[in-house]
C-alpha cells in the first residue's frame, strides 16, 4: 500500500483490515517498532484478531533484519532508479510495478527473507 504523506494508525487499521479480508490462512506479521505500529487502537486490533494474526517483533532499529529494507533496495537499484522523486503519480506506479516483478519471481523475496537470517528455506 503507498500513499503520500506521513502513514498514521487510521492507515494502519485500513491496511491491517484489509489483510483481514483477503487472507485465505493464517498471517504472521513481521513489524517494526514505528510508534504507529504500537499505539493503543493497532494493539487492540492485533488482540482481537490473534486466532489468524500472529505478530513477530522486530528489535529496535534493525535495518537488516527488516526484509522490507531489501525490498526498497532492490526496488531502488532497478525499477526506481533514474525515477524523480518529485513525480508521485510516476514514483507509485514504478514502485507497484517493481513489487509485482518480485512476486512473479518469489525467488527473489525469499532471498530478502533469507538474508536477513531470520527464516531458512
Amino acid at each position: 500500500m503507498l500513499r503520500p504523506g506521513t502513514i498514521r494508525v487510521p492507515h494502519l487499521l485500513t491496511f491491517l483490515r484489509a489483510i483481514k479480508r483477503h487472507r485465505r490462512r493464517p498471517v504472521v506479521l513481521v513489524w517494526d517498532r514505528l510508534p504507529g505500529h504500537r499505539s493503543r487502537a493497532v494493539g487492540k486490533f492485533l488482540a482481537d484478531n490473534r486466532d489468524w494474526l500472529t505478530v513477530e517483533w522486530l528489535p529496535p532499529y534493525s535495518p537488516k533484519l527488516n526484509p522490507l529494507e531489501m525490498l526498497w533496495g532492490h526496488l531502488d537499484a532497478t525499477t526506481l532508479a533514474n525515477t524523480p522523486a518529485d513525480d508521485l503519480g510516476i514514483l507509485g506506479r514504478r514502485a507497484r510495478r517493481g513489487v509485482a516483478r518480485v512476486q512473479a519471481h518469489p525467488h527473489v523475496g525469499r532471498g530478502f527473507l533469507a538474508h536477513t537470517k531470520l527464516f531458512t528455506y
